[in-house]
């Protein structure tokens, strides 16, 4: 079966992973979780490629769920796979090596939220909205709010989750959802500007600092220090770190190894 998942090489070190389902508003269903969870794992383990963008086609990022399809599950263990299976592509996006950005235009509701809230950044048009809806058909957005509640405050995540309503994305930045929000046209220019920085560094050291990152967000604050200290220790030793601080010394542009 044709996959809706597609990518597109902006460069030799940049990949967008575009949901291409407009029909279902770029829906994730079971076949596209998994098409999703295959690519990302594909451009994970690409060496060339250093930045991971992602988009929705349409009208749209993504409305979560094909309610369709859940609708027709009815048996608890098919929902329960479904449900992990989402939060597999979301540990996948945080636990991967390389950086992910969200590049949202028109709705992420409920899961699209999600992924949204799950990339390391993200950036969408003005006009772009964001909820997590599921109280309004009866089904509360239990998964999404794992990811959505570790980008945003607590009152504002329970605004989200008990009404149901759409934020608009001047408030999901002021929340910290997303980076920033800026007009359809310049959106794709100022995505691919940050992507650019970010490729330009050792991919080492961006793989080294998020896997960091996110461990260190769950541990006690003491325990955070002494994991960092030793992640900062590993870093050290490695010849991109080595040479980075060569070339600041020398006033020179650092050349990568990525070793």
């Amino acid at each position: 079966m044709k996959s809706n998942i597609k990518i597109k090489k902006i460069n030799s070190d940049i990949a967008s992973i575009i949901i291409d389902e407009p029909k279902t508003y770029n829906a994730l269903s079971f076949k596209n979780l998994n098409d999703l969870i295959k690519i990302f794992k594909q451009l994970d383990k690409d060496n060339k490629i250093k930045v991971i963008i992602l988009e929705g086609a349409g009208k749209g990022f993504s409305a979560g769920h094909n309610l369709k399809e859940v609708k027709g599950l009815k048996k608890k263990d098919k929902y329960q796979k479904l449900f992990n299976l989402c939060s597999k592509l979301m540990l996948q996006i945080v636990e991967g090596r390389k950086p992910v950005i969200a590049k949202v235009h028109g709705a992420a509701f409920a899961a699209g939220c999600q992924l949204v809230a799950s990339c390391d950044l993200a950036y969408s048009s003005k006009d772009a909205m964001f909820a997590t809806p599921g109280v309004n058909i009866g089904l509360f957005c239990s998964t999404p709010m794992v990811a959505v509640s570790r980008k945003i405050n607590r009152k504002s995540m329970m605004k989200m989750l008990l009404t149901g309503e759409p934020i608009k994305a001047n408030y999901a930045k002021d929340i910290g959802l997303i980076n920033d929000c800026y007009s359809k046209s310049r959106l794709n220019k100022e995505v691919l500007k940050i992507a650019k920085i970010i490729a330009s560094k050792s991919n080492l050291t961006i793989k080294i600092g998020k896997q960091a990152f996110y461990k260190q967000l769950e541990m006690p604050l003491r325990k955070a220090y002494a994991f960092t200290s030793k992640m900062m220790t590993v870093n050290m030793m490695a010849m991109d770190a080595k040479e980075g601080i060569s070339a600041f010394l020398e006033k020179r542009k650092p050349v990568w190894k990525n070793r």
